[in-house]
């Protein structure tokens, strides 16, 4: 049983201006598929792809961790943050999304590290089982790695069924803590302060998944591993620059 806490929703990056990206392109026809560029890194670099949380809801977007991009960028990295579909009862949307974002990013960049916040990193542990040969690492930040305990715990004020139409019971194909290992390497980054995604689902994807990687970031919330202003960001930063070394 996870000890609930009052979940942090309004975490300053939110709401912070940022940027727009150099670029957007179509990676469907619908104005959901798309994605957003920050190119030109370092030589070598491998392409970094953000993908947004916000429990899969429509009322969130990718603009969110466009400081995010804006902060790779600048450290030498090349940068993507795809957007995709978030209708509730619609999972296959979702996911045939992402996959067809990191497919158009493989096309261009060859294997992508992906990097996947909240729902976004339930997207990336999904993307790397199903697709691996897109993908030469995935670094989700406090992930909802578990559909099955987040929604036997109700996060999100029922997030996961709304996602997915029903329990998660009926949906493992697309539970990353039901489902085969990336082969790939897969680091976790998950605050131990975080109320909206408890740590307790990270560990709970690494108990079926031991050859992934956990680092705890200790006192912080849901909001500060994504937030370049905060005390968190230079771990995630490093974390994420190492994959993409």
């Amino acid at each position: 049983m996870i000890r609930a806490r009052p979940p942090d929703v309004n975490g300053p990056v939110l709401s912070r201006p940022a940027p727009e990206p150099p670029r957007t392109v179509a990676v469907g026809d619908h104005p959901d598929q798309v994605m957003d560029l920050w190119p030109d890194g370092g030589p070598g670099r491998p392409l970094v792809v953000l993908v947004h949380g916000g429990f899969w809801r429509p009322r969130v977007d990718r603009v969110y961790v466009r400081s995010m991009a804006a902060a790779l960028h600048a450290r030498g990295l090349p940068v993507a943050s795809l957007e995709y579909r978030r209708v509730p009862g619609d999972p296959d949307a979702t996911v045939a999304d992402v996959l067809a974002g990191l497919r158009a990013a493989h096309a261009v960049a060859g294997p992508v590290v992906t990097v996947g916040h909240s729902a976004g990193g339930h997207l990336v542990l999904h993307a790397a089982a199903a697709e691996p040969s897109l993908v030469r690492a995935t670094l989700p930040i406090a992930p909802v790695a578990d559909l099955g305990l987040a929604d036997a715990e109700n996060l999100g004020d029922g997030a996961v069924r709304a996602f997915l139409g029903g329990p998660a019971s009926g949906r493992t194909d697309l539970d990353p803590a039901a489902g085969p290992t990336p082969p790939g390497p897969v680091t976790i980054l998950h605050g131990d302060a975080d109320a909206n995604v408890p740590l307790p689902v990270s560990r709970s994807y690494l108990d079926r998944h031991p050859s992934a990687r956990l680092v705890e970031l200790p006192g912080h919330d849901h909001f500060a591993p994504v937030d370049p202003l905060s005390t968190a960001w230079e771990t995630v930063a490093r974390e994420i620059l190492a994959a993409a070394s």
